[in-house]
């Protein structure tokens, strides 16, 4: 019997049967071709809840996935803690220009923080997408993670070189990334959330060590993962094989990852310690998406699914110049493995 996309996406999550492995796109998922067909661009689809909803229920309605996700980019938190930001235009993502903080500062969380800068927006984009789309696919809410957010008020060099040296020094503006994510997951789970995808890229061992990870980043987490009311998704970019089990640990509900995490090794650490933790991925953004085409990216799939993945996604990102019939390609070459 065929699942629709919300049966399918938990059933996975919770390990159960599934007609097919689900496939979603933890990160933003916003294409150009999406935005021609959809008539919704950026930069107006991050200040335009109508916008926004169009274009990201473009992930079900266009590419066929099992989840919807907002926002596109990853500064929401960062600019409504004062963080300004460096317009994306109509083909790319904001991102942060000037922090508002330099380590040793002292700082202090706006009471009006959910008024502040688009989150107005992205929680009434969240209230239509479940209005049009929550009775068939399951509708995600991206937040930014704690450790992450502090690398995005402070300057990122500066940070770095403290959590090697210093890293107390970091812990008021972590907590204060935990708190602004925390609050802006309970506003979109208030809004119809289904799950809240945690992004905290800038706690990759590309970036730091196990032990940065264990001190100032896992603790973080697993206070804003026991906050939360819905399933939680956390990704972190980078290679994650010697934190997986640290990462599990956190109580997060699934692990998205990316291509290069030694997934069938993960597994077998999981299974020797009786970690139930789904992984999510790991479809190559770039040389796959991107740079790649239709036949490539079956192979990729097929690759992920024969690795143990419980959902296929890409493993980050997706560029906004990929084109439809290659992200299609994932959801047909599962469904063609059911088959």
């Amino acid at each position: 019997m065929e699942m629709t996309s919300r049966e399918r996406f938990m059933a996975a999550l919770n390990g159960q049967p599934v007609d097919r492995l689900p496939v979603i796109s933890v990160c933003q998922h916003a294409t150009y071709d999406q935005m021609e067909q959809l008539n919704s661009y950026w930069p107006d689809a991050m200040y335009n809840a109508e916008l926004m909803a169009r274009l990201a229920g473009g992930a079900y309605n266009i590419l066929g996935f099992d989840a919807v996700r907002v926002p596109f980019c990853q500064t929401h938190e960062a600019e409504a803690l004062g963080a300004i930001l460096k317009e994306g235009g109509r083909e790319g993502l904001p991102s942060v220009k000037t922090h508002p903080y330099n380590i040793g500062d002292p700082v202090d969380f706006p009471e009006d923080f959910l008024s502040r800068g688009r989150i107005p927006h992205l929680l009434e984009a969240i209230r239509l997408l479940k209005s049009q789309l929550g009775d068939k696919v399951i509708v995600m809410g991206g937040v930014i993670g704690p450790f992450s957010i502090a690398g995005q008020i402070l300057d990122i060099t500066q940070m770095l070189k403290i959590a090697y040296r210093k890293p107390q020094e970091l812990v008021s503006y972590i907590e204060i990334g935990e708190k602004a994510g925390t609050m802006l997951a309970q506003a979109m789970i208030d809004a119809g959330a289904d799950v809240i995808a945690i992004e905290d890229m800038m706690c990759s061992l590309d970036m730091i060590t196990p032990k940065i990870y264990r001190e100032l980043a896992a603790p973080y987490q697993k206070k804003q993962i026991e906050a939360l009311s819905v399933p939680t998704i956390l990704h972190i970019c980078g290679k994650l094989d010697n934190i997986i089990i640290d990462i599990a640990r956190t109580g997060c509900s699934a692990i998205s990852v990316e291509p290069v995490v030694d997934v069938p090794a993960a597994l077998a650490k999981f299974r020797a310690e009786g970690i139930t933790t789904p992984l999510i991925g790991a479809i190559d953004p770039v040389n796959t998406l991107y740079h790649g085409n239709v036949e490539k990216c079956r192979e990729e799939t097929r690759a992920c699914m024969a690795k143990g993945f419980s959902m296929i996604s890409p493993g980050c990102a997706v560029p906004p110049a990929t084109r439809i019939e290659v992200l299609k390609a994932i959801v047909e070459t599962v469904q063609e493995a059911k088959n």
